[in-house]
């Protein structure tokens, strides 16, 4: 946390002359106080006695952070993030980073303004290094989405062994050839694909490079995934999607292509949303129990705001289950 003193080495001026400005002293030339200024919100600094007002205000409404708002895993996630809050009283702000930096960035200010008396990240787009000066504004959490680095309380799932299970469950079923798709470089996408190489590896395979996509994340990605499959001289036999979502497109676009799913290719999925179950053949997939992830979430968010629980660097792991259906 800075100081005055960092405030007066960043604005070249003295510690004396800093403390004039902050406590609104009359003799202080407008370009010192600009100077200073500038200095304080390069630095993120806030007086103590403004700091300790703003950390008494309660507004009873906790920030969300999400990366795509269509994606049907945040729809139920936020859904039970936000039932878990009405019932205590609290409102839920959504915020939609769109995988942007920038915006994850802007969306803090909610929490620096104290707007919101809290910040579950439900994603993740920037480092800890750039996050952490923000938690001396008010709690932030982790939900799904984590960096290891941070001093934060997460509520996660153990990916490893998600990515593991999908992938291994696919070899009993006798396949050699497994493509694997990820979505970016977020905590969950690498956790999973550290899951699928541990289970091919422990298989004796080595992964084919031609078969492991990155970026994909929708059912148009999922289609697009296919018709590069299709065009391979040598294709996988079965995918690991990583998502319902993508799942559903990679077997669409094979059945408009005239495969067979899974006698040609064997499709598995992750969350087990709606569409998991309701796609001829039904898909396998992952289910991470998205509505007790958001509610855990929030539970935890509550107990730290209302001063019942600390916030510290606490993994608090979720189950997961394969749920065995039509498409593998």
């Amino acid at each position: 946390m800075y100081t005055i003193k960092d405030v007066a080495l960043k604005a070249g001026l003295s510690q004396a002359t800093v403390s004039r400005v902050i406590n609104n002293h009359p003799y202080v030339s407008e370009d010192k106080k600009r100077a200073v200024k500038k200095a304080m919100d390069e630095l993120g600094f806030v007086p103590n006695s403004s700091a300790q007002r703003l950390r008494n205000i309660k507004t009873k409404k906790i920030a969300v952070l999400i990366s795509r708002i269509v994606n049907p895993f945040f729809s139920q996630l936020v859904d039970a993030m936000e039932q878990k809050a009405a019932r205590h009283g609290y409102q839920l702000i959504l915020c939609n980073t769109r995988i942007s930096r920038e915006k994850e960035l802007e969306y803090f200010q909610l929490l620096k303004s104290k707007q919101v008396d809290g910040i579950i990240m439900a994603s993740v787009e920037n480092d800890w290094s750039v996050i952490e000066p923000y938690t001396k504004y008010g709690p932030i959490i982790y939900c799904n989405e984590y960096d290891p680095n941070a001093s934060l309380t997460r509520v996660r799932l153990d990916q490893v062994e998600g990515g593991y299970i999908g992938t291994k469950h696919l070899l009993d079923k006798g396949h050699r050839k497994i493509g694997y798709c990820q979505g970016n470089d977020s905590s969950v996408s690498v956790n999973r694909r550290k899951g699928y190489l541990k289970a091919v590896t422990e298989a004796g395979i080595e992964p084919n490079p031609d078969w492991m996509f990155k970026n994909i994340f929708t059912i148009d990605d999922g289609r697009a995934i296919f018709r590069r499959i299709a065009d391979m001289n040598d294709a996988p036999t079965a995918l690991f999607t990583g998502s319902d979502e993508v799942a559903a497109g990679v077997i669409k676009e094979a059945q408009t292509h005239g495969w067979k799913v899974p006698d040609d290719l064997a499709v598995i999925g992750f969350d087990d949303q709606p569409i998991a179950s309701l796609l001829d053949p039904q898909i396998t997939t992952i289910n991470q129990f998205t509505s007790d992830i958001g509610e855990t979430a929030m539970k935890v968010m509550l107990e730290i705001v209302q001063g019942k629980r600390k916030n510290n660097s606490t993994d608090i792991l979720l189950p997961i289950q394969l749920i065995e259906r039509q498409s593998t």
